[in-house]
């Protein structure tokens, strides 16, 4: 099965003024849709990777092929003065060829890190697979709008990726088998390839207890000393490690939100993984899975709309707590609260909606056929809310 993803078009655009730098975790597919779009939008395309040592000569000596309309660079971040190169590169050539530069999350790495490429290419986050994605569902929003809710049951595209998470390979291949087997391979080389390729991590075997340990901490506000004390490290590591982890795709957290109107807690953060299948917690793997969608909505609209997109989730120091809350400038767009099977309103969902004058809420059930609104807060199956986004 073969699915057009969800940035096709828009790399495609950008690629008219700049390079795209595709990032995103290891095996999310960043390479077959950097050559999917080669090979379907262009006449000719080159394809290289640093690693290959073949490749590795051409790039040194920017052996472009003449007939080339594309260049795809793949870990590219391997060549020592890979920044300077690459200016040097586009500047020369930008009118003779398009440039995708592929990898994970090391190209955001060093681009936090002092940026001489500025102008000269768009960066893009591509996310797993999504319940719009899979229905092949392309929507535009304006902020603050409301969201173009599906009419009909999208269940079968939900559960496939509830129970297989949404990385191609599992989500394609549908078998437990398959899944197992990825996620030990995925996990083996995020720490012994990429991670060790760039930061010296003296107490592997102790970080990697931290990743094991980290499904069963998801939806709940995180305690670093609660980790230090399991794993017995110092907080300085613990905190180093959930920094790396999260570079490098493996789990990102969320803030709550704050403003005056509102006692807030200010620091304390919900932790959540990008690969959900790993969560065996029924209601933790499910407000993951929405917890993703969220964050992939928030991450289109920011890099390839431009919009100042938060995802965030509300406390207050009287413990009143919503899931999820998107804002645009810090102005609230759309809270969404998560409950398995319960369709009674969530009472603090209705307290922050008129605190903090929230256009819309939504409660978010796994719970088939739901659609109701009261209380002007719309009742709502995932598979249909999830199809709303991107």
């Amino acid at each position: 099965m073969t699915i057009k993803r969800y940035l096709h078009l828009a790399i495609l655009k950008d690629l008219e003024d700049t390079m795209v730098f595709l990032g995103g975790p290891r095996q999310v597919g960043k390479t077959t849709l950097a050559q999917s779009i080669a090979q379907k939008e262009f006449n000719s395309s080159c394809y290289l990777n640093w690693d290959n040592k073949a490749d590795r000569l051409l790039i040194q000596k920017s052996n472009w092929p003449l007939d080339t309309e594309i260049l795809i660079l793949d870990e590219l971040h391997n060549f020592k003065s890979w920044k300077r190169f690459i200016k040097g590169e586009y500047d020369k050539h930008h009118l003779d060829y398009k440039f995708i530069v592929t990898d994970s999350a090391r190209l955001d790495l060093y681009r936090k890190g002092g940026d001489s490429l500025q102008g000269r290419y768009h960066y893009f986050r591509l996310h797993p697979f999504s319940v719009a994605e899979l229905l092949n569902h392309s929507k535009e929003y304006l902020p603050f709008s409301p969201l173009q809710i599906e009419s009909k049951n999208n269940e079968n595209e939900l559960e496939s990726l509830f129970k297989f998470g949404g990385f191609p390979h599992p989500l394609l291949k549908q078998s437990e088998r398959e899944l197992r087997r990825w996620q030990n391979e995925r996990i083996d080389r995020l720490f012994k390839e990429d991670i060790r390729d760039i930061q010296v991590i003296r107490d592997v075997s102790s970080m990697m207890m931290l990743s094991d340990l980290l499904a069963s901490k998801v939806g709940s506000p995180l305690s670093l000393n609660s980790l230090r004390e399991d794993i017995e490290v110092s907080h300085r590591s613990i905190t180093n490690w959930l920094n790396i982890l999260e570079i490098f795709y493996y789990q990102y957290r969320i803030y709550p939100f704050v403003k005056n109107s509102i006692k807030s807690l200010k620091k304390e953060a919900k932790l959540y993984l990008w690969d959900w299948s790993e969560i065996t917690d029924e209601a933790a793997r499910f407000e993951n899975l929405i917890a993703s969608h969220l964050l992939k909505f928030c991450h289109y609209l920011h890099d390839y709309e431009g919009h100042k997109v938060q995802l965030n989730y509300i406390r207050d120091i009287n413990k009143k707590e919503v899931d999820f809350l998107i804002s645009i400038n810090k102005k609230p767009w759309f809270a969404v609260e998560v409950k398995l099977n319960d369709s009674n309103i969530h009472a603090p969902l209705k307290y922050f909606k008129e605190k903090l004058n929230i256009p819309f809420a939504y409660q978010v059930v796994k719970k088939k056929n739901i659609d109701q609104t009261r209380d002007e807060i719309r009742i709502i199956s995932a598979d249909r809310f999830l199809a709303s986004l991107y």
